[in-house]
């Protein structure tokens, strides 16, 4: 606690404000979870920041009490701001619910962040509570059970300090972590300008996709363009470029337009709910909603993408499309086959050739590719090959060895192999 201390001082000090820490023990040995403490005592310490005019100050402070016989520790975070209204207090935690004052709001809070805290609090068998007075300011006070409950492996525990994200959201935070390769959950970027809006979405996302966060439209779109997630989850109202103008700029660029995209908004009225529909959004939730809602939502997104992969994995589908009603997605897949029957007897047409003549990078292509086909560009230009190479074997005298080297495989043995691998049976048996 007095390193998250520290670490907001600069932030507030750049406010105008002091920040105090004081703790009546040095050390006190309990059970308790480093990132779920991080979390609550990040979005307190950022609320009284956010919220106590220039020149005042704020207290973290910790006790160790008893209360009918069960020890705790108690934590409170004090400040000299504006104070809250007695007749708003019962309602500050619930979810989305701002106190409508605004002389003691920037505009940058969502409602969110004290219903999450709330959440953990009591996920960690706490309670949280708060006393303000307006024009004297608040008080909340957060009551842990100390116990000595957990298992501890090893000689010793070492815990290593905390990325702090203190303060409203500024360029580089929340960090952006890379997804990693070997994992199955779908990579999923997350754009929105609003801190504890990303805590509260990252809560719901984290046990289900790889998440990768941006801070306004405009990074959005960079990193979109550079890592081409599975799915996008954006605010509307963003500064720099907002929601509308990032599902435009993705959905009409070729490396992106596959990608499903759901729009976060508070407005909740049918002309918006329509002009995000225009813009190519695949889906439009309006806040508050159920964290439920959203999970099912990308669901239904993902198995209709695994459903579009079957029909563009059959690479018939794709040339028996009218080109005149094709998507574009069917347009790139037509212009990767024709790229490919360009050459198709050049065994040496590899990837560096086939980014270059599409005019991306390797992994806008991979991405792209898997995400249409659910097959690697490998071995989708593999599959061009054997379509084209049963077509001659039922068409032409030509014999295995004579077809393998025409669709551009450089050894007729392996050339069986994969032919069996794709359709079931071996060529000299297609040609019977």
């Amino acid at each position: 606690m007095r390193y998250l201390s520290d670490s907001f001082r600069p932030y507030a000090q750049s406010q105008g404000l002091d920040l105090h820490f004081w703790s009546t023990e040095e050390r006190i040995p309990m059970d308790h979870d480093p990132d779920k403490l991080l979390h609550i005592f990040s979005n307190l310490l950022s609320n009284a920041i956010k919220y106590t005019p220039t020149g005042g100050d704020i207290y973290l402070q910790l006790d160790r009490r008893k209360d009918q016989g069960q020890e705790q520790l108690e934590i409170s975070v004090r400040d000299t701001g504006p104070g809250i209204a007695a007749s708003e207090i019962p309602l500050v935690f619930d979810r989305f619910y701002q106190v409508d004052d605004a002389a003691s709001r920037s505009g940058t809070g969502t409602g969110i962040g004290l219903h999450l805290t709330r959440g953990l609090v009591q996920l960690l068998g706490g309670q949280i509570g708060l006393r303000s007075e307006v024009g004297k300011g608040s008080t909340f006070r957060v009551h842990l059970p100390i116990t000595l409950r957990a298992e501890v492996y090893g000689r010793s525990i070492g815990v290593s300090p905390p990325t702090i994200p203190f303060g409203p959201i500024a360029p580089g935070y929340p960090p952006s972590p890379s997804p990693a390769p070997s994992s199955d959950r779908p990579h999923l970027l997350i754009v929105e300008d609003q801190a504890d809006v990303v805590t509260y979405l990252t809560s719901i996302l984290e046990a289900d996709y790889q998440l990768s966060i941006a801070e306004d439209g405009e990074r959005g779109i960079e990193m979109a363009l550079a890592d081409v997630p599975d799915l996008i989850v954006s605010d509307v109202m963003m500064p720099r470029k907002d929601g509308y103008e990032l599902c435009t700029t993705l959905k009409e660029d070729l490396r992106t337009s596959h990608i499903p995209i759901v729009l976060l908004t508070a407005k909740a009225d049918s002309e918006s709910r329509i002009s995000g529909l225009q813009r190519g959004a695949d889906a439009y939730l309006s806040k508050p909603f159920a964290p439920q809602e959203l999970l099912v939502r990308l669901q239904q997104l993902l198995h209709l993408r695994r459903t579009l992969q079957e029909r563009y994995a059959a690479i018939g589908s794709v040339e028996r499309k009218a080109e005149a009603v094709a998507s574009r997605e069917e347009v790139f897949l037509q212009r990767m086959r024709a790229l490919v029957e360009a050459h198709l007897s050049d065994p040496d047409l590899n990837m560096p050739r086939v980014c270059k003549a599409l005019e991306m990078s390797r992994s806008q292509v991979y991405k792209k590719i898997k995400a249409l086909t659910g097959r690697t560009p490998s071995q989708y230009i593999r599959s061009i090959r054997l379509h084209h190479a049963r077509r001659l074997l039922q068409s032409s005298d030509l014999n295995v060895s004579e077809v393998a080297y025409e669709v551009g495989f450089s050894s007729p043995f392996y050339f069986s192999n994969v032919f069996l691998a794709e359709f079931g049976v071996r060529p000299n048996e297609t040609r019977k």
